[in-house]
């Protein structure tokens, strides 16, 4: 392959230079110094540009663009790719209002879009030479010459990314191969201007932890000089701060790794790049013993070069590196140093400063009052402000743990002196249900505000929850839930509290509640205050209201009149809608055509146990953006990153999270399992599906279908329309399967026992995630290689999530099958608690919580939809099709859906 790709393309060896212009020329020569591209005009690299665009306020954005130009970009980057935003319009729109800044427009434009038609119309406005941004053989030669002409007969040069057909280049071979491909095709096909041409190889982080990073920065380096050499007049591009996202929150060390990145890149040819000036170091300034640390890195020059970055590192976080660790806050008073612990939920000198305060207090209760409380009033008004994020206040209350675990038996000698909380909280996750990741963080907060917590953990039964609150006498009792059923379980409660006439507010939360299902089916059953807690950073307030013995009473009036209306509100929106009958439904079903719709045979059908899989493997299919969310850190990653709000808290739980995975993987500390099997199938009586083997039925899943009436040609939608019917005598398949993470709930437990809840709390969410990628990896194998019925995809992981694949993986419990009572088929047929020890709660939860159960269909139509509200005549057909009371199905349907 080398030998090939070092066979230089036929060209004539002339040198030339890229000529761009706005109003003034910018021409890259030899003599040229690195040429800074601004990014801060593009909606995904600066939330406060997204934000003015989406409220139109293009003359404000302006001033960002000048901020570019002034601040010395001699290039600005413009994008418009985003869902709310009409890329087109915006593009035109600010290009014009552009070319009548001479301030701005005198430097010149990269049009930048994934979308060919926005990247046209910018072509057909923009002032002066432009560079376009970008094109790839990503999806085949004959687009890829397509745009390049267009691109070509507009006078624009052009980026063009390292990506063909069988994804990105990830290491130096393949970006050679893509390159010289890329090349040939531009200068002899297009016949594009060599000079115009600029190449991004791909930056790619270094110092993960994973061996197949390590290469990352040499890599691109030693490509970028083959660029330059073998293919002539080219320049090289690319975003210099991904080479260093595995120390974000770092500045320090980021510095160092962009400047020693640009220093050798530079040298081997790289002249243009996306480099924020705010996060560069002067090559020369760095401290020796980093500088030496650094390159080890970048340039791979030994084995152990990223642990002994990492160790370094943690020296350095949050000071200037060529300083040293900035202990500077240990020469405050004793008060401010206690407060700043806290804070920034250091622990390492905390038993060191509240042993000072406890020889200078009369009684050891006076250090916890005093001092330690003085700090977590702190905490909860910068939480309360917004000027702290959930994580940081489970990191400060592991602190306080800390602390008050090392004081207690002082307390305990001084006669049973006892610091009063505020309340007493009592927090369960109702019978059946096992998830508690977010009912955990709001323990913690609210410990850190004086409550004293009496958590009894998941799947309790009602009854202990009422004889805890009498025995405890506690002041509110919380419930939390994740699955469907568990909602039903807090009616319940809800009306057997009422009936022995308790008093204590209810505190409802978990993904599956809402206000409208606490509203009209919670509120109705308990005359006393009903409240549903959306996030952890309300929890306090709520609670605080809720207690207020001045002032609970109104609060209570207001919250019952505020869920009145709602509930009329909500209960009127129902009517408004119009509905079909069942049999009306399954008239208008989804109609694949048969005779054509191409059927694929697994290759490997029956079932197949997975239980060698390394977490490894999993680590690149994780979906950051719901473990932000579960800490109440709201964005899209990794956008969330570098958000203006967020971004800072959001990169150290991201660099933590990183390496507790490290240690995870290294120490085998989680198990993950899966079971998978590929059937037979055919769908019968419309809705339901046979699963069969050598012609013998061996189960039956019912599905549920779509009665909101459309206008007349959209279909109401049921999963069975993607499998064929057995009338058409077509043998079709289908696919069920189960995958689970083991041992989260012990090393949490064993974070928790060294009064580390953030860990704990860290623990569970990366386990969910590695169940989902889990779930993710194991559904590209099964479309690649068990069925194979798109063995040639060639998708990233931003692609995986976006779900772009062919066919689809619903799950029972989940919008298109909401019956959690469906997994006990897939767990009879597959056998799954034999075979891998995933196990059914009474509530159809699975054991352990981080485990993901479904389906697999292959149809290239198939595609996930939301069952949406049903009526009672499916409800009658449903209970009658499963054998169960019309009760019992509508306990397992979420309430919203079926209609009393």
């Amino acid at each position: 392959m080398i030998d090939e790709i070092n066979q230089k393309p036929s060209t004539k060896n002339q040198k030339r230079f890229m000529r761009l212009s706005g109003l003034e020329p910018l021409i890259l020569n030899e003599n040229s110094n690195f040429i800074n591209v601004g990014e801060r005009t593009n909606v995904a690299g600066s939330r406060k540009f997204l934000r003015l665009i989406k409220e139109e306020r293009f003359d404000e954005a302006l001033d960002v663009a000048r901020h570019q130009v002034d601040g010395g970009a001699q290039i600005i980057d413009i994008n418009f790719d985003d869902g709310l935003i009409d890329g087109k319009q915006a593009m035109v729109r600010f290009l014009n209002l552009i070319a009548a800044e001479p301030d701005i427009c005198r430097v010149p434009i990269m049009i930048d879009s994934s979308k060919w038609e926005i990247i046209e119309a910018g072509l057909k406005v923009v002032q002066g030479k432009c560079i376009v941004n970008s094109i790839s053989l990503k999806e085949g030669e004959e687009k890829f010459i397509w745009e390049a002409k267009q691109i070509k007969r507009y006078g624009a040069a052009v980026i063009v990314m390292a990506f063909d057909e069988n994804g990105q280049a990830d290491n130096y071979e393949r970006r050679l191969e893509i390159a010289k491909r890329s090349y040939d095709i531009l200068v002899n096909v297009v016949h594009f201007a060599s000079e115009d041409i600029i190449f991004d190889l791909n930056i790619f982080p270094v110092a993960t932890g994973m061996d197949e990073h390590k290469k990352n920065a040499i890599d691109f380096i030693e490509a970028t000089r083959w660029v330059r050499q073998n293919l002539p007049n080219v320049s090289v591009s690319g975003g210099v701060s991904n080479v260093s996202f595995s120390f974000r929150g770092n500045d320090g060390v980021r510095e160092a790794m962009h400047s020693v990145f640009l220093y050798h890149a530079i040298q081997a040819g790289m002249n243009i790049g996306i480099v924020n000036p705010a996060l560069l170091e002067i090559y020369d300034d760095i401290s020796k013993d980093l500088l030496e640390r650094v390159e080890d890195v970048i340039l791979d020059r030994r084995e152990d070069a990223t642990e002994r970055l990492l160790d370094f590192a943690e020296t350095v976080k949050g000071s200037k590196v060529e300083k040293g660790l900035d202990l500077s806050w240990r020469e405050n008073s004793l008060q401010d140093r206690i407060t700043h612990a806290l804070v920034k939920g250091i622990d390492a000198f905390i038993i060191e400063d509240v042993e000072i305060a406890r020889q200078e207090a009369e009684k050891t209760i006076e250090v916890i009052e005093g001092h330690l409380m003085i700090g977590m009033n702190v905490v909860g008004d910068l939480f309360g402000a917004g000027k702290m994020f959930l994580p940081q206040v489970v990191k400060s209350a592991r602190v306080m743990k800390k602390a008050v675990g090392y004081l207690n038996p002082f307390i305990e000698a001084e006669k049973g002196d006892k610091q009063e909380p505020v309340g007493k909280i009592l927090m369960a996750t109702v019978k059946g249900d096992v998830h508690d990741i977010g009912k955990n963080i709001v323990s913690v907060v609210l410990a850190c505000n004086n409550y004293e917590i009496i958590d009894l953990g998941v799947m309790v039964p009602p009854e202990k929850i009422i004889q805890m609150a009498i025995s405890e006498r506690v002041d509110a009792i919380g419930l939390s839930g994740l699955i469907t059923p568990s909602l039903d379980e807090m009616v319940y409660l809800a009306k057997e509290m009422q009936r022995q006439n308790f008093v204590l507010p209810l505190l409802i939360g978990g993904a599956t509640t809402s206000k409208a299902h606490t509203a009209v089916k919670i509120d109705t059953q308990y005359k006393n205050a009903v409240v549903h807690v959306n996030d952890a950073s309300r929890a306090v307030t709520v609670v605080g209201d809720l207690l207020n013995k001045k002032t609970s009473h109104l609060y209570t009036a207001k919250l019952k009149k505020d869920y009145d209306e709602f509930r009329t509100k909500f209960l009127k929106r129902g009517k408004e809608k119009s509905y079909v009958s069942i049999k009306e439904a399954r008239r208008r079903k989804y109609k694949i055509d048969w005779n054509t719709s191409e059927i694929v045979k697994p290759k490997e059908v029956g079932i197949q146990i997975l239980e060698q899989l390394s977490l490894k493997e999993l680590v690149p299919f994780i979906d950051w953006s719901p473990f932000f969310r579960s800490w109440d850190l709201h964005g899209k990653f990794p956008n969330i990153l570098t958000d203006e709000v967020v971004g800072e808290q959001a990169t150290i739980m991201f660099d933590e999270a990183q390496a507790m995975i490290k240690e995870i993987i290294a120490k085998q500390l989680l198990k993950p399992k899966a079971i998978f099997g590929l059937f037979e199938a055919n769908t019968i009586n419309d809705d339901d599906i046979s699963v069969t083997k050598k012609g013998k039925q061996i189960a039956v899943f019912r599905t549920l279908r779509q009665q909101l009436k459309k206008r007349e040609g959209i279909p109401n939608i049921a999963l069975s329309d993607f499998i064929a019917p057995k009338e058409t005598n077509k043998t079709d398949y289908m696919g069920v399967f189960c995958v689970a993470i083991f041992g989260a709930q012990e090393l949490a437990d064993s974070y928790r026992a060294k009064e580390d809840d953030y860990n704990g709390i860290m623990a569970q969410a990366i386990a969910d995630r590695f169940a989902e990628a889990m779930a993710e990896y194991l559904h590209k194998q099964i479309r690649i290689k068990h069925w194979g019925y798109d063995a040639d995809e060639g998708l990233t992981n931003d692609d995986l999530i976006k779900e772009t694949y062919k066919g689809i993986r619903p799950a029972p419990g989940y919008p298109a099958c909401p019956d959690h009572l469906e997994k006990e088929t897939i767990w009879e047929l597959l056998d799954v608690e034999n075979q891998i020890g995933v196990k059914l709660t009474e509530s159809m939860a699975m054991w352990p919580a981080a485990a993901v159960s479904g389906y697999y269909f292959a149809n290239k139509e198939a595609k996930y939809f939301g069952l949406g509200k049903i009526t009672d005549d499916q409800v009658t057909d449903y209970s009658e099709r499963k054998g169960i009371t019309k009760q019992k199905a509508r306990k397992w349907l979420h309430p919203s859906l079926a209609e009393e």
